[in-house]
C-alpha cells in the first residue's frame, strides 16, 4: 500500500504501512512493514521473482545511522537462496518478490520482520531496524528448462540440427545480469562439437537442436542444465543461470555424403563425365554460412584436373562424375570428404562443410580421338584429300562452352596447308583427311591432338577441347611421298648438259634454279604445292652439291633413282 506522506518525507514509498507525523521534527513512528525504494529498474524485465524461485543477489546491510553490519561484496560472493521458503528473514523474503534481474532496491525492514528483540549475536542488537541495498543478479526456478529465443532466421533453411550432428558455431556466454564469461569470437575460432551425445552441457545440447545454418538464438538455461551448484571454478559462479548468444555457422552428420543441388543441365547432353576423364571447370568455393574462400574466376583460369584418380578431395571427385559440358551444379561436401578436422589452416577451418558452385567448361579422356561429324557432302565427292595435298579451307574455331577462338571468315581468306606437313595440330590433320571440295565438317579435337597442356597464350586455354566447323574450298594434289619435285614427262638423257647453260662443266645455283623453274613453267615438271618454290629449289641444289662448294659437277650430279632417297631430283 502506497500512502501519501508529509512533504518532508520527500516522496518515499512505503508498503503496507500507516505513518503519521505531527510535524517534520516529530519522533519516528515504529514501522509495521517493510519499506522499498526502487533506485534502479532495468528497461526490460523478462522475469520477476516469485515465491519458490532461487535468487542470487548482492547486498550491503546497514543500521539507520549508516553503520554497515554485513555485505556480500566483502565476502566476494553473491548470496544465493530460495525465496519464500523461510530461508531468509521475513522482511527480505517479502522484499525480493517482484524484483527483476539488475534491479536495485533500498529496503527498510522493521525488527519484527528481521531479528526482533533477540537480535543476532553481537552483530545486530535487539529491536534493530535494518536497511539493505540489494542488487538482484540471477533468478531461476527448479522447474525451469532451456529457453530458446530465435532473433534471426535465414530465408532458406534446408536442414536443422538433430541429435548426433556435428556443428560449428560462435557464441557469447554471459550470466543473467549480462556479465560476459566467455566468447568464441575473442578466440577467432568457432566452437566445434557433436550435439546430443554429452559433449556439451545439457542446456546447450538442448538449445542447439532445431537450429538452421545462419540462425541466431538466445539460449537461456538454469544451473541444473549448466554448471550446477559448483560453477566452472573460475568465471561461472555456482547456481548461475547462463545465457548464450549463438550463431550457427555449419552443420553436418558423419553419415552425410556429397549433395548435388541447383543443377542446370544443358540440352542435349551428349556425354557425361566418367572416372579417368580430364575436366576443366570454374568454381566459387564457400563455407556453409556463405563465407567465401576461393574462386577460379578470380584467377581468370579454369581448374583443370583428372576426375576419379585422387587428384581432388574425395567429395569433389565424386561430385564431378556424371556432369555434362556446360552444366552448372552446386556440390555440398561434408568435412570427412573435404579437408577434414584440420582444414587448410587459413581459409578453410577444421571440420567445415564446403559448398562449390561449379560450371563445367569441357572434359575429355586421354583415349579420345577426333570426333568428326559431316554436316554437308556434295553429290559429287570423288577426289578426297590425302597426305601431301595442298588444301584451302575455311573454319570457325571455339571452345566446348562456345567461347570464340578464331575464324578465317574474319580475315576474308582461307587457311592453306599441306596435309601431313605438320602445319596444323594433329586433330585438324585427321579432320581434313578424305574431305572433298565443298564438304563441311564439325570437328571435336581433344587437347592431346590439339594444343596440349600449354594451349596458346591469350587464345587457347591449357588442356582445352577444341571445336572446329570447317569447309573445304580448294584442293591441289600433292606429290608422291618423299618427293618435292617430279617430272611430268620423260627425263632428258642429257640433263646435266641442259642445266649447264654456260657450258663450263659446272652448274651454279642460279643455273639450277633457272632450269627447274623453266621446266615447271613449261609444264614439264612440278614442284610440291604449298611450299616456297625457292626453298625447295635451294634444298634440291644443296643435296646435289655434295662437297658444298657452291656448284654441282657432273660427277656429283645424280638422279633420285640412282641414290638413297632425298627430296630432290
Amino acid at each position: 500500500i502506497a500512502m501519501k506522506m508529509n512533504q518532508c518525507v520527500h516522496g518515499m514509498i512505503y508498503l503496507a504501512v500507516l505513518v503519521a507525523f505531527a510535524a517534520c521534527d516529530a519522533p519516528p513512528v515504529p514501522l509495521d512493514d517493510i519499506v522499498i525504494e526502487k533506485t534502479f529498474v532495468p528497461e526490460q524485465c523478462g522475469r520477476a521473482v516469485k515465491v519458490g524461485d532461487y535468487v542470487r543477489y548482492h547486498y550491503n546491510g546497514m543500521f539507520p545511522d549508516g553503520k554497515k553490519f554485513d555485505s556480500s561484496y566483502d565476502r566476494g560472493s553473491t548470496y544465493n537462496v530460495y525465496v519464500g521458503k523461510k530461508q531468509l528473514i521475513e522482511g527480505m523474503d517479502r522484499a525480493l518478490v517482484g524484483m527483476c534481474v539488475n534491479e536495485r532496491r533500498l529496503v527498510t525492514i522493521p525488527p519484527q520482520l528481521a531479528y526482533g528483540k533477540e537480535g543476532y549475536g553481537d552483530v545486530i542488537p535487539s529491536d534493530a531496524i535494518l536497511h539493505f541495498d540489494v542488487l538482484l543478479l540471477d533468478v531461476w526456478n527448479p522447474d525451469d528448462g532451456v529457453q530458446s529465443e530465435t532473433y534471426y532466421t535465414p530465408e532458406n533453411c534446408s536442414r536443422k540440427v538433430e541429435v548426433s550432428d556435428y556443428v560449428r558455431y560462435h557464441y557469447n556466454g554471459t550470466l543473467l545480469d549480462g556479465t560476459l564469461f566467455d566468447s568464441s569470437h575473442t578466440r577467432l575460432r568457432t566452437y566445434d562439437t557433436y550435439v546430443g551425445i554429452g559433449w556439451l552441457i545439457a542446456g546447450m545440447d538442448q538449445g542447439l537442436l532445431g537450429m538452421c545454418v545462419g540462425e541466431r538464438r538466445i539460449i537461456t538455461m538454469p544451473p541444473s542444465l549448466g554448471y550446477g551448484s559448483n560453477g566452472d571454478g573460475s568465471d561461472i559462479p555456482g547456481q548461475a543461470s547462463l545465457v548464450f548468444d549463438v550463431v550457427l555457422l555449419d552443420l553436418h552428420n558423419p553419415k552425410d555424403g556429397v549433395t548435388i543441388t541447383n543443377q542446370d543441365i544443358p540440352q542435349p547432353c551428349l556425354r557425361k563425365s566418367i572416372s579417368g576423364d580430364f575436366i576443366r571447370y570454374h568454381y566459387n568455393g564457400s563455407l556453409l554460412d556463405g563465407t567465401f574462400f576461393d574462386s577460379s574466376y578470380s584467377r581468370n583460369r579454369t581448374y583443370d584436373t583428372y576426375v576419379g584418380k585422387g587428384s581432388l578431395i574425395g567429395g569433389m571427385d565424386e561430385g564431378l562424375i556424371g556432369v555434362c559440358i556446360g552444366e552448372r551444379r552446386r556440390i555440398t561436401i561434408p568435412p570427412h570428404l573435404g579437408y577434414g578436422e584440420e582444414g587448410t589452416g587459413t581459409k578453410i577451418p577444421g571440420s567445415a562443410v564446403l559448398v562449390f558452385d561449379i560450371h563445367i567448361i569441357d572434359f575429355h579422356n586421354p583415349s579420345d580421338t577426333v570426333v568428326i561429324t559431316t554436316n554437308y557432302k556434295p553429290e559429287v565427292c570423288e577426289t578426297l584429300a590425302k597426305k601431301g595435298d595442298f588444301v584451302k579451307y575455311h573454319y570457325n574455331a571455339s571452345l566446348m562452352d562456345g567461347s570464340f577462338i578464331d575464324s578465317t571468315y574474319n580475315y576474308g581468306k582461307t587457311y592453306n596447308i599441306v596435309l601431313g606437313a605438320n602445319q596444323v595440330v594433329p586433330g585438324m590433320e585427321e579432320g581434313l583427311k578424305e574431305m572433298c571440295v565443298g564438304e563441311r565438317r564439325h570437328l571435336v579435337i581433344p587437347p592431346h591432338l590439339g594444343y596440349g597442356e600449354r594451349g596458346v597464350d591469350g587464345e587457347v586455354p591449357a588442356s582445352a577441347v577444341l571445336v572446329f566447323n570447317i569447309e573445304m574450298i580448294e584442293m591441289e594434289a600433292g606429290l608422291p611421298d618423299g618427293y618435292m619435285f617430279i617430272w611430268n614427262e620423260e627425263v632428258s638423257a642429257d640433263l646435266f648438259t641442259e642445266m649447264d647453260a654456260d657450258k663450263d662443266l659446272q652448274v651454279l645455283a642460279s643455273e639450277f634454279s633457272d632450269y627447274i623453274l623453266r621446266q615447271v613453267n613449261e609444264g614439264k615438271g612440278r614442284l610440291a604445292p604449298g611450299f616456297s618454290a625457292n626453298l625447295i629449289i635451294e634444298n634440291m641444289f644443296s643435296n646435289q652439291d655434295r662437297n658444298g662448294d657452291g656448284k654441282i659437277t657432273e660427277e656429283e650430279f645424280k638422279l633420285k633413282a640412282d641414290e638413297t632417297p632425298h627430296d630432290e631430283l
